[in-house]
């Protein structure tokens, strides 16, 4: 993509932007919602979650007002690229800029994309003050030039960068859909009161016996607790001799056991994945892995799936034992926990079916993710 900028203009970035300091008292103000820093996505310009005035102590830096169409910059860590356009009226602390466009020198819809810009956020982590929470003044960012085209040109640029947000947005709702849809469709499948109420370890060896006689020399795949998705998928392995991984007491598997991290937050956060493409099909790992091995391999997608179960994270959690941050599920709570269980062949087709629903979303997120570089591309390109 090549663009004639002869005839663009330096501007800085203060003479686009007017920043917002009405104030306001929470106590008596009618505006209901607030965003926090927490609120705002890293390179994301729309806002998801919000905060409502009075459910909890707002402190005394929540002062600022916003309107629909202002925009929102967070000037603590601008490393994270905390950019939003507000889309209702609300409050946020002084900490976040609150920024109008001078429409008279740009197109308000152009500027939230100038400030996801790398030169923009190059020019703000430099400028920035402190080590430990490093923030920007409004001058130093005020000061930051580039060229901006021609008022008639805006337009056109600002419906390309919008175009390829919108793309991403709509892939967004595919991939939030195919999630819904999965989980209805699990828990659906646990309605039905005629079917036979069975422990999850009825299903299941848990933590099985290793058994020693392996060659010592050989190698094995070692899978720490890092190395396993929240969404459930193995993102890294190292070979390892199977001494090494013995003498340091890991946790033994085998190709297609289901890994189940027993210890807070990893649970919570619902880590686990099935044991696929080991090393000479065996496997050591974290010792806050529990192993669960179906006893009938038609079984292993279902029994996995399962145990990605919102309800079935949410027993194990509040059964866990321990102190504060060390917690864990004990091996009990497989037998405690019993569900209403379809026939071998439906449990069969459930996993099939939830795994092709996986599938799709994993293809989903490689779409987002390529669909968002082509947006920063086209970002980086005009500015």
């Amino acid at each position: 993509m090549n663009i004639d900028k002869s005839n663009w203009k330096r501007v800085r970035f203060g003479d686009v932007a007017i920043q917002q300091k009405e104030c306001i008292d929470t106590n008596t103000t009618e505006l209901n919602r607030y965003i926090a820093g927490e609120h705002m996505n890293t390179d994301d310009i729309h806002l998801r979650k919000w905060g409502t005035v009075g459910d909890g102590y707002l402190g005394p830096a929540f002062m600022r007002k916003f309107e629909k169409g202002n925009i929102l910059y967070g000037s603590r860590r601008t490393y994270l690229k905390k950019v939003a356009v507000a889309d209702f009226d609300g409050i946020t602390a002084n900490t976040t800029f609150v920024i109008k466009a001078n429409d008279k020198i740009i197109n308000p819809i152009l500027l939230p994309f100038l400030m996801l810009s790398d030169n923009f956020t190059k020019h703000s982590i430099e400028n920035s003050k402190g080590s430990v929470n490093p923030y920007i003044n409004w001058k130093d960012i005020a000061n930051y030039e580039f060229l901006l085209p021609p008022k008639e040109e805006q337009p056109q640029l600002a419906e390309l960068l919008w175009a390829a947000d919108e793309v991403v947005e709509r892939e967004k709702e595919v991939l939030k859909n195919i999630d819904i849809y999965q989980k209805t469709y699990m828990n659906q499948k646990f309605e039905d009161s005629k079917q036979t109420i069975i422990s999850f370890s009825e299903l299941l060896i848990i933590n099985p016996v290793y058994k020693k006689e392996l060659d010592k020399d050989r190698s094995a795949s070692f899978i720490s607790m890092a190395d396993v998705s929240n969404e459930g998928m193995i993102i890294n392995k190292e070979d390892k001799q199977i001494k090494e991984l013995e003498r340091k007491g890991l946790t033994p598997f085998i190709e297609n056991d289901i890994l189940f991290a027993k210890i807070t937050p990893c649970m919570e956060n619902g880590k686990g994945a099935i044991a696929t493409n080991l090393t000479n099909g065996i496997g050591f790992g974290s010792t806050d892995f529990h192993v669960l091995r179906a006893k009938n391999n038609s079984d292993i997608k279902f029994c996995f799936y399962l145990s990605k179960m919102d309800s079935f994270r949410q027993l194990a959690g509040r059964l866990m034992t321990g102190s504060a941050g060390q917690k864990r599920v004990q091996p009990e709570f497989f037998k405690q926990y019993k569900f209403h269980a379809p026939k071998t062949e439906n449990r069969y087709e459930i996993g099939e079916k939830m795994d092709l629903l996986e599938n799709r979303k994993i293809n989903i997120k490689k779409q987002i993710e390529s669909s968002q570089q082509l947006k920063s591309v086209l970002i980086n390109k005009i500015f």
